[in-house]
Order: structure tokens, then C-alpha cells, then sequence
């Protein structure tokens, strides 16, 4: 009896062990490229799981990364959801690794910064320029203009993302390219000011660098409005935000279902909380620009530059810019790096 009985008590906690395992399972959702430093994922992050009860891990792709993953996945994908730069996202849309899903709030997304099937949808946006760490230019000016980062005085204190894979870099490269007078359709102008630049040294990481620009590591760094006033607002850093003199590009950053989502059900509840008003003020307090632009508080947009200096910021045509992507990271990878 005793024997009969210890078996069974060892099935049953098989059993309740399994099943608690499940619920694990089923309260999760991966998300590629979704790291703590970047846009205040952490605090992103924190909020779904006590919404939504999903947990989420963070991870530290970025958008090239993880669209090349996504690819390499198709057969057997491992992520649910998915944050991009925009033209990552469209390439993602093309090569069939994500699903079409209408988040909450889908109305209020303008529909030029959405599929119109649910491919992929921007979250927010940010304004390109040079985030500059005051302190670690030990008296030498702020830049103003991306003729000035040309400078011998800024050898190896400028940093930008490697623009053949992350997508701020890419970004960075676009703006550069505009501001020296290429277009889309021309990457010479861009290419030049890149091969001049390596005379000063700089620094090119794959993965975000926002720690290093903090710690005075890098002096001055290509990225988005949105850091550069988290360090100054919040991390009470001496740092400065420079929209160039010449002109700068504003981008979405936009999330996607993974196709054939394991977790689909858990990835659909994360995508309407990041767009629900609650998602979406965090964004905002984070010094995104969420694209319900209602869930902007005054107060923060007040700390945001004049309205006058990003008068200087450009558009430009998301499709096209996804589709000369990879022509330009080809070119770069040869003429620059």
C-alpha cells in the first residue's frame, strides 16, 4: 500500500509541477530587441508584467539583429513580438516573419505610420542629433553642426551605432547623407562624410551605448532626442541635445506580432498595452513622442528643445529608406569600414 501510495504522490507532484510549469510558460512572451537602457524598455517592461501579467525578458538585439533572427527563426519561430526601426520593419513584412494584428487604439495611428493590414505599427518616435556628455569634452565646445564633429579637437569622442545593422546608425547615416546634400537616391555625400570622420577615431558599437556616453566614455554620440533628455532629466547628467545646424531626420520605432507566434495570445496583450494610454505615457515620460500624440503631457513636452530647432528636422520616405537599406550597409561595410 505504502509503495502504491508513494507513486502516486509522486505522479501528483509530477503532475501540479507540470501544470505550474504551463502557467509559466503560458504568462510569457519573448520580445526581440527590447532592451532595459533603450526608450525605458525596463520600465516598459515592468509595466506589462503588472498589468497584463506577461513577463517579458529583456533583450539586447538591435533591429538588425533581430530581423536577421526573426529570418533565421521562420521554420521554427522563438519570439512573440518584436520592436524595429521602421525600415527593419517593412524588410520583416517582405521576408513573411511577421503577422498582421490591429492593436488597441489602432484608429488613432496615423496611417502613414502603419501597415494597413497590421504588419507592423509605430509606438513613438524620436528626433536624430548629438547627444554630447558636456563633461567629457573637458571644456572643448558642443558641436553644432556635423561639419564641426569633422574637427581634430572631437578625435575619439564621437560614437555612432554601426549603421550597417543597428538601426539608429542606419538613421544617423540618412541624416548625415541629407544633411551634406545626398538624397535616398544618392549615399555619396553620406559615404564621404563617414570616410572623413575615421580620420577622428570614432567609436562604433552594434548595441546601444547610452552607459558609456553617461559614464563620459564617449563624449558625443549620433542618437535620439529621447536619451539625451532621459540623461539630462533623469539621470541628472551634464548632457546636452544638439539638433544640427544642417538638418536632422525624425523616425517611428514600430512593433510586430512574430508570424506563427508561440506565445501569440500573450504577444497580442503586450502590444495593446503598449498602446493603451497608460503604454503609451510611459513612452511620453520617457521623452518619446508616443504616436497617440494626446498622451503627451504638457510638462514633458515643455522640456523638449524650442520648437524653432526642430524646425530643422526633415522627412522622408520610410519605403524608400527600407529599400535602399541594404544597398547602403553594402557599400558602407566596403568604401567605410
Amino acid at each position: 500500500m505504502s509503495i502504491l501510495f508513494n507513486r502516486f504522490v509522486r505522479a501528483s507532484l509530477f503532475a501540479l509541477g507540470l501544470a505550474a510549469a504551463g502557467t509559466v510558460s503560458a504568462q510569457t512572451a519573448i520580445c526581440y530587441n527590447c532592451p532595459t537602457e533603450w526608450a525605458d524598455w525596463g520600465t516598459q517592461l515592468k509595466a506589462i508584467q503588472q498589468h497584463t501579467g506577461v513577463t517579458i525578458p529583456a533583450d539586447n538585439k538591435n533591429s538588425g539583429q533581430s530581423l536577421a533572427q526573426l529570418v533565421a527563426e521562420k521554420g521554427n519561430p522563438v519570439a512573440d513580438i518584436t520592436y524595429m526601426g521602421i525600415s527593419f520593419a517593412i524588410q520583416a513584412q517582405e521576408k513573411g516573419v511577421v503577422a498582421p494584428y490591429k492593436p488597441a487604439h489602432w484608429e488613432d495611428i496615423p496611417s502613414d505610420l502603419k501597415d494597413p493590414d497590421g504588419h507592423w505599427f509605430t509606438t513613438h518616435s524620436g528626433t536624430m542629433g548629438f547627444m554630447v556628455n558636456v563633461d567629457a569634452l573637458e571644456g572643448k565646445p558642443v558641436p553644432r553642426t556635423w561639419a564641426d564633429l569633422l574637427k581634430p579637437e572631437y578625435k575619439g569622442l564621437v560614437a555612432y551605432l554601426d549603421p550597417s545593422s543597428a538601426f539608429v546608425g542606419y538613421v544617423g547615416a540618412v541624416a548625415a547623407n541629407q544633411a551634406m546634400g545626398g538624397t535616398l537616391d544618392n549615399f555619396t555625400p553620406g559615404i564621404e562624410y563617414f570616410k572623413k570622420l575615421q580620420a577622428n577615431s570614432p567609436i562604433v558599437p552594434k548595441q546601444t551605448s547610452y552607459a558609456r556616453l553617461l559614464s563620459g566614455e564617449i563624449g558625443i554620440l549620433l542618437d535620439y532626442d529621447f536619451n539625451a533628455y532621459r540623461a539630462k532629466y533623469k539621470d541628472k547628467a551634464n548632457v546636452e541635445f544638439v539638433i544640427p545646424g544642417e538638418g536632422t531626420v525624425a523616425v517611428p520605432y514600430v512593433m510586430s506580432l512574430v508570424a506563427n507566434a508561440p506565445h501569440a495570445d500573450n504577444g497580442r496583450k503586450a502590444l495593446d498595452f503598449v498602446m493603451s494610454d497608460a503604454g503609451q505615457a510611459i513612452w511620453a515620460r520617457a521623452f518619446l513622442r508616443p504616436v497617440r500624440s494626446e498622451a503627451m503631457p504638457k510638462d514633458v513636452e515643455a522640456l523638449f528643445l524650442p520648437a524653432s530647432e526642430y524646425e530643422r528636422v526633415k522627412a522622408v520616405n520610410y519605403s524608400k529608406m527600407a529599400a535602399v537599406q541594404r544597398n547602403f550597409a553594402d557599400r558602407y561595410l566596403k568604401d567605410v569600414r
